[in-house]
């Protein structure tokens, strides 16, 4: 269990304050004595340090000191960052300065804010939109994303005195890292090549039903030595505007182009797939050659949304009814009651048959998911391995998880505009649990895909 605020105040020693205290300082300014300990006087000029002080990649995660402050003085961080499309972004927390006037965030809590608690990176996955339900996703992973971090006095966002500043840019692509469009026959994706010779273990990664080419999971995933070919497969270029038929040859194309590729270690690939891309991802394994190990976040085990076609065959997709949907108190909507059930007749047909893959599954699972029954989704997966003889898939349950799980440190996007749909929709997820969960999310991915593409034992952990 979490330790509330005034405990993590006496434990630390940064501020000695009492219960009641505890209690003034959450009440307004006008509410509030002088004498608290914390209104120190103001210096003022402070310096905001990140280390490592050289650029890094938006999953790996950074230290934010702030120096020259008085002794326990009253601060208020926050955290700024635009968009491609120039959205806003920001966060803050509030703090209070150690006896020395220094502020580590490694080993103060805030008290408040967007966030509380002790929260090292808590300025990055808290950020908020000032837009409405409009989600941070990277959409151009050559360039980096530039964060503005203030110190400002006393404990109002808004009011007080900026006493120091920072910028800090997290990039997409890890130093040596190579980028690749890929136009090779019918294939629409990018190749996204570790530094060295190789050959690399590779893995190709599927997005879900809003179409396009998303690359920022790709391009971090080789910065852990992955050769990794970030798949479109409707709404890019030349490809289908929308997802009404789907050809399994498209994948084994991709699939081929990886394989027969200099770069990429054989026989076999991983595959990755998140939502829609993840119960194609199933499919391909299903039914293709060369996949030795599957990941899916949050999918499910029948086919969804357009029938599947491959050779002769033809899986329909589950079906929906739009009238079980549900809305929110604050009118989003909530898919996660629409879909029908894959046990039952006639909708068994969109079974994917699971039985015929060569290679291990790993399904992640968010509990809180509101788009799909992912829970269920994945108990039915183990039972029907286990009945047809073949190993139980590895299963990540994820407390408190919504839908839309990414690479570590971006905002949890409960809810957001669905691109296709252009309705806002509730994807579920309690921000600093679905936060922490997408941190080890991305280790355990990596541990799977190197034991089982490449043959390694171990990923180097994260430093938090």
């Amino acid at each position: 269990m979490m330790a509330t605020a005034p405990t993590f105040l006496r434990a630390s020693g940064l501020c000695q304050l009492g219960l009641r205290s505890w209690a003034l300082l959450q009440s307004s300014p006008k509410e509030r004595p002088s004498s608290l300990v914390c209104s120190a006087p103001a210096r003022m000029a402070a310096t905001v340090t990140v280390e490592p002080a050289s650029r890094c990649c938006w999953d790996e995660p950074v230290r934010i000191i702030v120096r020259g402050l008085a002794s326990q003085q009253p601060v208020t961080l926050r955290s700024s960052l635009r968009d491609e499309k120039g959205e806003l972004f920001r966060a803050h927390a509030r703090y209070c300065a150690d006896a020395r006037g220094e502020l580590d965030l490694m080993r103060a809590p805030a008290l408040g804010g967007s966030f509380a608690g002790l929260e090292p990176m808590g300025l990055f996955w808290a950020l908020e939109p000032e837009k409405p339900f409009h989600r941070l996703v990277k959409r151009d992973v050559q360039t980096p994303f530039v964060v503005e971090l203030e110190v400002l006095e006393g404990h109002e966002p808004e009011g007080g005195r900026v006493l120091g500043r920072a910028v800090h840019e997290r990039d997409f692509l890890a130093p040596g890292v190579r980028r690749v469009p890929v136009r090779e026959g019918r294939v629409r994706a990018t190749l996204f090549l570790p530094p060295g010779e190789g050959p690399f273990s590779g893995i190709l990664d599927l997005f879900g039903s809003s179409g396009g080419l998303c690359e920022y999971r790709a391009s971090l995933l080789a910065g852990h030595g992955f050769a990794v070919l970030a798949l479109a497969y409707f709404r890019f270029e030349d490809l289908p505007e929308y997802l009404n038929e789907v050809y399994l040859e498209y994948f084994e194309e991709a699939v081929d182009f990886m394989l027969q590729h200099p770069k990429v270690k054989g026989p076999s690939v991983g595959l990755l797939g998140f939502s829609k891309g993840g119960d194609l991802c199933l499919s391909m394994a299903s039914f293709l050659k060369g996949i030795s190990a599957t990941v899916v976040i949050n999918a499910c085990v029948a086919n969804t949304i357009a029938p599947l076609h491959y050779k002769d065959m033809i899986i329909p997709d589950l079906g929906n009814d739009l009238g079980k949907h549900t809305t929110t108190e604050s009118g989003l909507l909530d898919f996660m009651n629409i879909w029908n059930n894959p046990l039952e007749e006639p909708y068994r047909q969109s079974l994917i048959p699971l039985e015929k893959a060569q290679g291990p599954f790993l399904f992640i699972v968010g509990l809180d998911d509101r788009s799909w029954n992912s829970e269920f989704y994945a108990h039915i997966a183990s039972e029907w391995l286990q009945a047809h003889g073949k190993e139980r898939p590895q299963i990540i349950y994820c407390p408190g998880t919504g839908h839309c799980i990414d690479p570590p440190y971006f905002p949890p996007s409960r809810a957001s505009v669905h691109s296709i749909l252009g309705l806002a929709v509730f994807y579920g997820g309690e921000p600093k649990a679905h936060s922490s969960a997408q941190v080890d999310v991305w280790q355990q991915i990596q541990i799977f895909f190197h034991k089982l593409v490449n043959g390694k034992k171990s990923v180097k952990p994260s430093k938090m």
